[in-house]
């Protein structure tokens, strides 16, 4: 299947320079390009692509705007190439939030050369989004949520802030787990059980994700510091870049936060966190693994299934892909299969159990 791709960014040297790189994959082709969303979006009512690569600083309409919009009427996959400022990459956050697959880093000197040196990355990244399944999002559940600090402040405090010496929960996802990410933490009341996550995304964007996620939820969501304890009402995310796994030392569970080459591809990795946990933690383990491109996470899920732990999976139905979740399945190391929706009340069930 050749993958069709519609690109909108208004520099005439980053359409030029992608339209050159697409051409040297067969599996890809360029359907059409446009310097703004208020010219594409005719072209693209016309004839829908594969896949939508799309900037997000533009005049006119700026890409997040018009991605709401697709998303609210007619989703298409859509990976962001979007210079990476502060403001940038909010915005960024604010894209995968409303529905973007995926988001490629373009710096605002050097474009032509930093594309042609990350051909491979977002070739990728198209073929990722070309496999995936975007839904129609409302424009509420689209619009980026930013509570100011009275609201943040007000978030319920936990009744008794210990710490989860025998319940820790950890969770691995990548294409299309922003959301779904946040569709289980924003379900889960303040004093939830820790829970530890590694989610595949750019170095720069974690902790302002993480900060995102703490303004959404009753838990309180951190970026993970190496030592930082694993304590009920807190979400630990991996840093971009690094790995995260946990140690166990007089009872308690703790965050090991480390340098080391990437594996499955990936740093932060799903497989270290899982394989770390089987190690420390042994039975007494929930471990979820969400939508995600690839199969990051099968092994360890399989050595925390065999070593006892409860395992679930997302199911197909409500992934954005299906990859991970399905490789984990295919090794049998999943205990239950279960929707989205369904995954915040397992956690309070696990953690219900004693």
């Amino acid at each position: 299947m050749v993958i069709k791709v519609f690109v909108v960014d208004d520099s005439a040297v980053v359409r030029q320079t992608l339209q050159h790189l697409l051409q040297g994959d067969p599996e890809i082709v360029l359907q059409g390009s446009a310097p703004n969303p208020l010219i594409a979006a005719p072209m693209l009512r016309k004839q829908a692509p594969d896949v939508l690569l799309l900037d997000i600083e533009m005049p006119g309409m700026d890409g997040l705007t018009f991605l709401r919009q697709l998303m609210s009427e007619t989703p298409i996959p859509t990976v962001i190439c979007s210079t990476l400022t502060t403001e940038g990459s909010h915005m960024a956050l604010d894209a995968l939030a409303a529905g973007a697959v995926s988001v490629v880093a373009k710096p605002r000197l050097g474009l032509r050369q930093f594309l042609e040196d990350s051909r491979r990355e977002l070739l990728q990244a198209l073929k990722t989004a070309a496999r995936s399944r975007p839904r129609p999002r409302s424009a509420a559940t689209a619009t980026a949520i930013r509570p100011a600090a009275p609201l943040a402040a007000a978030r319920p405090v936990p009744v008794q802030h210990t710490l989860s010496v025998n319940k820790p929960v950890v969770v691995g996802c990548s294409t299309g787990g922003t959301q779904a990410l946040e569709q289980v933490l924003t379900a889960l009341p303040g004093d939830a059980p820790a829970i530890a996550v590694v989610q595949h995304m750019p170095e720069k964007f974690t902790a302002m994700y993480a900060q995102r996620l703490d303004g959404l939820c009753a838990m309180t969501v951190r970026e993970a510091r190496d030592g930082d304890r694993m304590e009920r009402g807190t979400v630990l995310i991996a840093p971009g870049g690094r790995h995260l796994q946990l140690r166990k030392a007089g009872g308690q569970y703790f965050a090991v936060v480390a340098d080391g080459p990437p594996v499955n591809r990936h740093k932060p990795s799903v497989d270290v966190l899982f394989r770390a946990t089987a190690d420390c933690a042994g039975k007494d383990v929930l471990a979820i693994m969400l939508t995600g491109m690839g199969n990051d996470g099968a092994r360890g899920m399989k050595k925390l299934h065999d070593g006892g732990a409860r395992t679930i999976a997302q199911d197909e139905a409500s992934c954005v892909v299906f990859g991970m979740p399905k490789e984990a399945i295919r090794l049998g190391a999943v205990d239950d299969i279960l929707p989205l929706d369904r995954v915040a009340r397992a956690i309070l069930q696990f953690d219900a159990r004693g």
